[in-house]
């Protein structure tokens, strides 16, 4: 039994759905077997060249013939590349000049790292992250950052780290399958000799129990004597790791205890503090430690507050530098790589950090360090680097051979860091860090930004749906049309409906097309650097809507604007296009776009996000919409398929391919979707046998892309190749229940977005969508008769045949997108935030090229006489010719 017929309009004499179904058969075959075969070359060339994070490095011999030197790893937390300049951080700045640099994004568990959860991700090489301040029960500070406290300082001995039960407890709860103790376990069975000097250092080099198997140093007070330690331990272990912790930013605020932590927290902190006396290391006075003072009355200057410790951060690190470069070398070494690394926030809002590095690459042949910027597989952008990069690099460097689980899964999931190399010039190096530090200005501006976005484009359709629904009936026109003649003073003269329709159409049309333009338009917009203006978010709105401007005149140029389909077509096409152009070419517009990736989350940094795939799946669905109407129209059904299904080919490719769109949950709703598209413009009928078989092509598809993605080296696997081995070592459960918890935090954490969204959806189901339905399936177009000219908006089908069957794909690939996507209810949002405004479009186009109706002719808005208004009086009627005519 047929689910869905495709209407058509006086269609021609065409074979029977049996016969017509084998050319679609083998049509379909030959797609398969074109998709399989671009599939298979992109395993090859998927990624750019990266280091195999998990197989053995050398352990013998790097390409000069010597052993690998000593890693040395000096973290800050708190630092950013603006921080960096000549006169104040003359070491950082001199190791600007000719290190390989890059954003390091830290982003953990929460929206914001604390200093323990930097280290905590650098042991595990995965997010990790401390337990909340109300459930620690080894932590009396009452602040909502833990302090670094030395070995010994607190309630575990000289060779625990304090505070690891909390860790590991945060750990086990988490479903990213963190294995805090990685590092220095991996250490201790390769026996590579390890030094952690200060608190965060014995964090990251700590076992998985707690206890410090490295050589452990409390950081000193003073520089000279950082330098004198660092030279002593590299040169006792050249060719093991020593890893410094150099110190702390904290901004003032982030000292505070949070106002609903309780009195009992705070005089518990004070306790605390008076009992453990004098700190740890050097600027104890301004870092969060547990002898820093409650919160004075009289806040510091922050800028003033930030420049002391940047100063003393700047102190340490340049002493760490020196101790490196005076360490004295051993025969058949290489020289010793140096990384400089902030690995978390300095107080509650997210930021992007230095990192830098010197010398031999992580693993032998690899470029060198040096005058480059660095980049990794997990972003595929230059100068993004996330914090799960690190440790695979660190493994690799120690020659530690393939890490796993016991259920046989990776335990570390990002890339080893490359260099993409520069020139060794002044020029060059100014450019290299002035790029990096406006990356850190682009995201942070469009932070705050996105919120209010997203909350203006919900109600602007939301006003759009209302105002089509319940502003446009011929009550609500008469109601309107009476109250701008009684402001204008018309004093009695009639205004023809005939005369005021094609104003209020072309009105409808252009909102309608603008709004549609918008998504595209907030990535265009970043060609201009809008985030450097005073007020990012005027120039970013000045931006847009001269884009979204520009986008609408073209839609409605005059050679195609009474075309129905042609100006939702462009809208589509250019969304399409630039999408696509951009994710093939690195995805650098979606970079802190405010429809695009937001880097400080650290989620996607290349290939379609669920926005990008919502906006992409819908705009290729209208634009085969668009191109195949005509052919439908014509009779030429066959042809219209194989445009629908070349679009469909392409779109799920590009999408799901690892090498450029390594979306795992779009084929799954593009392939249907563009299936049954085809099946309906070739005029055969949709059974439900017909959709399982859909179905099961989709699976098929998706297997296969993730199956090529599996087959590369697992340093080059994308999310689709990660979600095979996790499948395989028996952890889609994880998989499962993250996805379930970003839903729910979408819901929870973007309230006023949410309960606006339900609003809308109560609106658009259950107050508008009567009296559209009602407008449609009426005979005379019912309320909106005076728009549609007495034409039933049914009969719009006759004319756009494949505007039906384009509904029908849209649900299909928004609603298979819905349940396999992790957004939930955005990837819905974000598709009808495009279609419904170009469907209204399209609607307005199709009444416009309708005549006149008799009955308007005769019909006017009311209009009071001046001396009826005069009065308060009721309007009189007029008749045809504009003159008034008589109540009784």
């Amino acid at each position: 039994m047929p689910l869905l017929n495709p209407q058509t309009a006086a269609p021609p004499a065409r074979s029977t759905p049996t016969r017509a179904a084998v050319p679609l058969v083998v049509a379909l075959t030959i797609a398969l077997a074109l998709l399989l075969s671009l599939l298979v070359p992109g395993a090859a060339s998927a990624a750019p060249a990266s280091p195999d994070a998990t197989s053995t490095p050398s352990t013998d011999a790097d390409d000069e013939g010597t052993h690998p030197g000593p890693l040395v790893v000096i973290g800050v937390t708190g630092l950013t590349w603006d921080d960096v300049d000549a006169e104040a951080t003359p070491a950082l700045w001199e190791l600007s000049r000719g290190a390989a640099v890059g954003n390091l994004v830290v982003r953990s568990v929460r929206s914001s790292t604390c200093p323990v959860d930097g280290w905590l991700a650098l042991s595990s090489g995965a997010r990790a992250a401390d337990l909340a301040l109300e459930d620690r029960t080894t932590d009396t500070s009452g602040l909502t950052c833990r302090p670094l406290l030395e070995a010994g300082t607190s309630e575990a001995s000289a060779t625990a780290v304090p505070g690891w039960a909390d860790y590991v407890e945060a750990a086990s709860a988490s479903s990213f399958g963190t294995k805090l103790g990685l590092w220095g376990d991996e250490l201790r069975q390769a026996e590579v000799p390890a030094t952690a000097i200060g608190p965060g250092a014995a964090i990251a080099l700590a076992l998985p129990d707690g206890s410090i198997g490295a050589t452990v140093h409390p950081r000193p007070a003073e520089p000279s004597a950082l330098t004198t330690l660092v030279s002593d331990e590299v040169s006792r272990n050249f060719g093991g790791v020593v890893v410094v912790d150099a110190g702390e930013i904290r901004d003032y605020t982030a000292r505070v205890p949070d106002p609903a932590e309780t009195e009992a927290a705070t005089q518990a902190s004070q306790a605390a503090q008076a009992a453990e006396g004098a700190g740890t290391g050097a600027g104890a006075e301004v870092l969060a430690e547990p002898s820093a003072p409650p919160a004075p009355v009289q806040a510091p200057d922050p800028a003033l507050h930030r420049a002391q410790q940047v100063a003393q951060v700047e102190a340490m690190v340049g002493a760490a530098l020196d101790g490196v470069a005076s360490a004295t070398p051993v025969s058949g070494h290489s020289e010793p790589t140096v990384v400089v690394a902030s690995l978390a926030d300095a107080g509650r809002g997210p930021t992007m950090h230095v990192l830098a590095a010197t010398g031999p690459a992580f693993t032998p042949g690899g470029e060198p360090f040096a005058n480059g910027t660095l980049t990794t597989s997990s972003t595929r952008q230059p100068g993004y680097v996330q914090s799960t990069d690190l440790l695979p690099a660190f493994l690799d460097r120690s020659g530690i051979e393939t890490l796993a689980t016991p259920g046989g899964q990776a335990a570390v999931v990002g890339s080893p860091p490359r260099v993409i190399p520069g020139e060794a010039s002044t020029d060059a190096a100014d450019a290299r860090l002035a790029a990096l530090v406006d990356a850190e200005l682009h995201a942070q501006a469009m932070r705050p930004i996105v919120a209010p976005f997203y909350l203006l484009v919900v109600i602007l359709n939301v006003a759009l749906y209302a105002g089509v629904a319940l502003g446009l009936t011929r009550p609500a026109a008469t109601r309107t049309g009476a109250a701008v003649a009684r402001w204008l003073k018309l004093e009695g003269r009639g205004v023809p409906l005939s005369q005021v329709r094609p104003h209020v159409l072309r009105a409808l049309r252009v909102v309608a097309i603008a709004m549609a333009s918008i998504p595209v338009s907030t990535y265009l917009a970043n060609l201009v650097p809008w985030w450097r203006a005073g007020s990012p978010a005027l120039g970013l709105a000045g931006v847009t809507l001269g884009i979204v401007a520009l986008v609408t005149i073209v839609a409605l140029a005059k050679p195609w604007r009474h075309q129905i389909l042609t100006p939702l077509g462009i809208v589509a096409g250019l969304t399409a296009v630039v999408l696509l152009a951009d994710i093939a070419t690195g995805a650098t517009l979606q970079l802190s776009a405010v429809m695009g990736v937001p880097v400080l989350v650290a989620g996607r940094f290349y290939g379609f996000n669920n926005t990008a795939f919502a906006l992409f799946a819908t705009a290729c669905v209208l634009l085969a919409v668009a191109l195949t109407n005509p052919l439908v129209r014509r009779g030429r059904r066959w042809l219209a398929a194989g445009i629908i299904g070349a679009i469909g080919i392409v779109a799920a490719y590009v999408d799901g391919a690892p090498s450029i769109g390594a979306d795992f949950g779009g084929p799954p709703a593009i392939v249907p979707a563009f299936a049954l598209l085809a099946l309906m413009a070739a005029g055969i009928r949709i059974t439900w046998l017909r959709v399982v078989g859909v179905l099961g092509g989709a699976v098929v598809a998706t297997l296969a892309f993730a199956a090529v993605d599996y087959l590369r080296p697992p340093s080059e696997r994308s999310h689709l190749g990660r979600f095979v081995e996790t499948l395989l070592d028996g952890g889609a459960w994880e998989v499962v229940l993250r996805k379930l918890e970003a839903n729910l935090r979408i819901l929870a954490n973007n309230r006023p977005l949410t309960i606006l969204a339900i609003t809308g959806v109560a609106l658009v189901v259950f107050v508008l969508a009567r009296p559209l339905k009602t407008a449609i399936t009426s005979p005379g177009g019912g309320r909106f008769s005076w728009l549609s000219s007495g034409a039933p908006i049914s009969q719009m089908g006759t004319v756009a045949p494949m505007l039906r069957p384009g509904l029908v794909a849209l649900a299909v690939v928004l609603g298979i997108g819905f349940a396999v996507n992790d957004s939930g209810i955005a990837i819905p949002a974000y598709g009808v935030a495009v279609a419904v405004p170009l469907l209204l479009a399209a609607c307005a186009s199709w009444m416009l090229s309708l005549p006149p109706g008799e009955a308007d002719d005769d019909e006017e808005l009311l209009v009071e006489g001046a001396e009826t208004a005069a009065a308060g009086g009721a309007a009189a009627p007029t008749d045809g010719q504009g003159q008034g005519r008589s109540a009784g």
